[in-house]
């Protein structure tokens, strides 16, 4: 049982003045009339006033010593998180030489001001050259490892290329187009020539699909524009090539491949009734795609001078700062010269002439060692002190973060400065993974966790915790056992979404590498040796409710069925679903009868006259199997919404 925070004074302003009140007698007897309206009772009501928030300000005595303690053991509020977006490049024009955007490049919103405007910084180099097309190569589905090669027919004009060779056409024929280089982020354009052949198909959305290898599998290509309807006339594709693009030896000839597969049409939708035949095809690079993140940078900066003295503490002028990155140090400079120190978690290991010091990124505070006095009397100074005089600065830094930096799709359009023959930027995804610093509240429900069973992983709740603590963007998690003894712990993550729920979708769920490997580094540092972890998603299975409402008289049936929609997101959601809307429980399954009641519950709704569930497959949007009043959940999953259908009557 936790020790109860006491109140040091628990009296209130009633029972302040009644107190008053029972003096009056003793120290003056001839005051007798005691009523709302005498002039004395107003004053004795004003001093129990004011004394009742001099009471309140004392008793929040305990709970900051209590935030005091814990910032003495270590346990400070976690900073904020910096949303990521990948940044696309447009080029003014297609040009046959390298087009180079430097990392640092900002970009921001199109706000009023610098103040209002988020800023997205590069994260690497962006080199934007001109692809090389030297290889194409056909598959049958039937056989992914035979090949024909097309390649003398694709150069040379009058030829044709049949994509799919398999006849009839085979889920998995494949077209191969191997180029001479990497085409990791690059916007690349396919100019096509064909006959009108692969007719039957739906022009905005033929069954193809655009991969390319990672070096461990295929990896989809979104696909930014196609006036080909689906390789089937003259026009162009433009292919947003992931980050990851590997070599790979097929047929013998090794390139790097890129592949049109032929997929299962969606429901209600058709295939091709025979294959497209291109004549003639070319590759060039229209733009390409970076990393960015939420962050702005400063520059060198002179944040004050050293007295001398242990424990000096010095800020920089922008807060939270970030992880720093290389070549982002502090500097001191003394008559000696210049001399960079290095950056530690914190003070115990450093001797006195380490040039060691501690960053606090929520304050962007720079700390320089202190000088501990220990219980045999001796004195000792944990890292070095710079010489009185000396001048400190940062070579530069970071900041940014928050829930703010979660800005939409295409808002990241402005440059901050001009780059040569780009034309435009812009972010084609929304920006992802931006959380706001941990609340008081929070890290005091952290705290005693923390301090109880210390920074080691031994059991279920210890794995979850820590990865918890392994960042801001973890909302869920859970710690599945070893399947046999001595095999890995499953450690599902569950990620922050910032959006609403009715706007979820599959892969908003997925986990971003840096998040992934933060963990993974987090939770390595902390299992007992031996042990094996892997660190995961959980199965989220798709849930479609079908239900038919009657309204209550007078109300409009559009609005009481959005009201039902957003209910029924809200509800079957990783993240707010559940009767406490904290996120859909592990291992409970999903009744229609619970659907029932909670539709009844929507304002406007007079009774729910059906409901049925479907299982949903969140990859190819279609229902699974036939409708079923309970849908079972494995102890790896959670539900997710998908496609509900609601009427109205």
């Amino acid at each position: 049982m936790a020790l109860p925070a006491p109140n040091l004074d628990d009296r209130q302003f009633q029972d302040i003045v009644d107190e008053a009140k029972r003096l009056i007698p003793q120290y003056c007897p001839e005051w007798t009339n005691h009523n709302v309206s005498d002039p004395g009772v107003a004053l004795i009501e004003l001093f129990a006033w004011m004394s009742e928030m001099v009471l309140y300000r004392l008793n929040q005595v305990p709970e900051r010593l209590y935030v005091h303690f814990l910032n003495l053991v270590g346990i400070e509020p976690f900073a904020p998180s910096v949303a990521r977006a990948d940044l696309t490049f447009f080029l003014s024009a297609v040009l046959d030489q390298p087009v180079t955007v430097p990392p640092g490049t900002e970009v921001t919103t199109a706000g009023a001001n610098d103040r209002e405007a988020v800023v997205f910084t590069t994260l690497d180099e962006l080199v934007v050259r001109p692809p090389v097309l030297q290889a194409s190569l056909t598959s049958p589905g039937a056989d992914e490892h035979r090949f024909a090669d097309v390649w003398q027919d694709m150069r040379f004009d009058g030829a044709s290329v049949t994509c799919f060779p398999s006849k009839p056409l085979a889920q998995g024929d494949a077209l191969y187009l191997g180029f001479a280089d990497s085409l990791a982020g690059t916007l690349l354009r396919l100019s096509v020539q064909a006959s009108a052949e692969g007719i039957g198909v739906d022009p905005r959305n033929p069954p193809l699909a655009w991969e390319v290898w990672s070096g461990e599998l295929w990896i989809t290509v979104a696909v930014h524009e196609d006036t080909t309807g689906g390789l089937n006339r003259d026009g162009n594709v433009v292919l947003l090539v992931p980050l990851a693009h590997e070599a790979l030896t097929l047929s013998g000839t090794r390139a790097y491949w890129l592949r049109a597969r032929l997929i299962a049409p969606l429901v209600g939708q058709p295939t091709y009734q025979a294959s497209p035949q291109v004549r003639r095809l070319s590759a060039s690079a229209i733009g390409g795609t970076v990393r960015a993140e939420h962050a702005a940078v400063v520059g060198s900066e002179a944040i004050g001078r050293s007295t001398g003295r242990p424990a000096q503490s010095f800020a920089v002028s922008r807060a939270p700062v970030l992880p720093r990155l290389d070549g982002e140090t502090v500097r001191v400079l003394d008559p000696d010269g210049a001399a960079d120190w290095t950056e530690v978690a914190d003070f115990s290991e450093s001797g006195p002439d380490d040039a060691h010091v501690v960053w606090d990124p929520a304050t962007g505070t720079v700390k320089f060692g202190p000088r501990i006095r220990y219980a045999d009397g001796s004195v000792r100074q944990h890292g070095g002190v710079p010489r009185d005089g000396a001048e400190i600065m940062v070579t530069g830094y970071r900041y940014g973060g928050g829930a703010v930096g979660n800005v939409g799709t295409n808002t990241l359009t402005v440059l901050r400065s001009t780059v040569p023959f780009v034309d435009r930027v812009s972010n084609l995804a929304a920006a992802r993974g931006g959380v706001d610093a941990e609340s008081v509240a929070d890290a005091k429900e952290r705290g005693p966790l923390s301090l109880r069973t210390g920074q080691r992983a031994v059991t279920h709740g210890d794995f979850e915790r820590l990865t918890r603590e392994a960042s801001t963007e973890v909302a869920r998690t859970r710690c599945l056992p070893a399947s046999v003894p001595g095999g890995p712990v499953r450690v599902l993550v569950v990620p922050h979404v910032r959006s609403t729920p009715d706007t979820h979708r599959l892969d908003d769920f997925a986990l971003s590498e840096p998040l992934l490997a933060q963990i993974a580094a987090h939770l390595d540092g902390r299992r007992l040796v031996g042990s094996t972890i892997e660190v995961g998603t959980p199965y989220y299975q798709g849930v479609s409710v079908a239900a038919l409402l009657r309204a209550l008289p007078g109300r409009p049936a559009a609005s009481v069925r959005q009201r039902a929609m957003d209910t029924l997101s809200r509800y079957v959601n990783p993240l707010t679903g559940g009767t406490e809307s904290s996120g859909w429980p592990f291992d409970t399954d999903l009744n229609s009868a619970t659907i029932g009641q909670l539709l009844e519950s929507v304002e406007g709704v007079e009774r729910v006259d059906e409901v049925l569930l479907f299982k949903f497959d969140l990859r190819t949007g279609r229902r699974v199997g036939a409708a079923r009043d309970v849908v079972r959940l494995d102890t790896d999953s959670l539900f997710l919404s998908a496609a509900h259908q609601v009427v109205v009557r």
